[in-house]
């Protein structure tokens, strides 16, 4: 069969059968609870859910005034840099290490990947009891080297870098899998012509490797973005709940305090249809901007 040949169904309504499954599963569970947080944002809702009133954008109001939402804006804008560029440089360097010929890649290759198979929530439990001030390994190992305490309950910016680690740490895989594809997509003439032109490896990584996968990194700064403002609820609950006081309490985590703990519902649906709108913009920026230095 050639490839330009199309598909031809039988049954015109076959296509349409295939599809719906999908077609139902994101209008279930990603447009209708879209649609129910921007239904919700409008309106007080008391606790029990007996009473509801109309308040219009109220709700958006109080937010943009709140102090502590404008920390939590903060907050979410260091960590999800943090958590974008340390996942990307290490799972690049890994990637290029284990790109390499040496006996035992595949078992390597296999490793590093592992990562990504681990929850979130029981990823945090790990560097929860490896970073413990108290009985953790790695402060354990740091009192053979200094006085200091790596005690994140305390410390704000300990806990920072501890939750962005972990949750760079739970996405390695993810961004390495997609680096080493790209890596064995590069004809290995271009590499060899460029060692022959006498350049050094620092060189080729520069010039010819990077360029090469631009559009990787462009699709993966994408993806680790969405991932650190929506899937890092998980590593946070479980390490620092966004503690200490508000040093770790990200967008995502604010509204679910928000709605699920004071049990402020138009507030938290308020604060989901901030964080979507941040998302969309996000994107829209990349592919606007970083997009044209992309080489496809």
């Amino acid at each position: 069969m050639s490839l330009l040949e199309r598909a031809v169904f039988k049954n015109r309504w076959l296509p349409y059968v295939l599809v719906l499954p999908q077609i139902v599963i994101t209008l279930v569970f990603f447009f209708w609870p879209a649609f129910q947080s921007l239904r919700l944002s409008l309106l007080r809702v008391s606790p029990f859910g007996d009473r509801v009133f109309f308040v219009g954008l109220r709700n958006f109001q109080q937010l943009f005034s709140s102090v502590e939402y404008r920390i939590s804006v903060v907050n979410t804008i260091v960590f999800t840099l943090g958590v974008t560029f340390v996942t990307l440089i290490v799972s690049l360097v890994a990637a290029l290490l284990a790109n390499q010929k040496i006996r035992g890649r595949p078992l390597y290759r296999t490793l590093l990947l592992v990562p990504y198979g681990i929850a979130p929530p029981v990823a945090g439990v790990v560097w929860l009891f490896l970073f413990h001030p108290a009985y953790g390994i790695v402060q354990y190992l740091f009192s053979f080297f200094t006085d200091w305490e790596l005690n994140w309950y305390v410390d704000g910016a300990v806990a920072m870098a501890l939750v962005i680690l972990t949750s760079a740490w739970t996405h390695l895989g993810y961004d390495i899998a997609f680096f080493l594809a790209g890596l064995q997509l590069i004809p290995r003439e271009l590499l060899e012509a460029a060692s022959v032109d006498g350049a050094t490896p620092f060189q080729r990584l520069l010039h010819v490797t990077l360029p090469l996968l631009s559009p990787v990194i462009f699709f993966l700064v994408v993806m680790n973005m969405i991932y650190a403002l929506f899937d890092t609820f998980g590593v946070i609950h479980a390490i620092t709940r966004g503690g200490p006081g508000t040093a770790t309490e990200t967008l995502v985590y604010k509204a679910y305090k928000d709605g699920f703990l004071a049990m402020n519902m138009g507030s938290s649906s308020a604060q989901s249809v901030v964080l979507m709108v941040l998302a969309i913009i996000f994107t829209w920026l990349q592919f606007r901007f970083i997009e044209r230095r992309v080489s496809y």
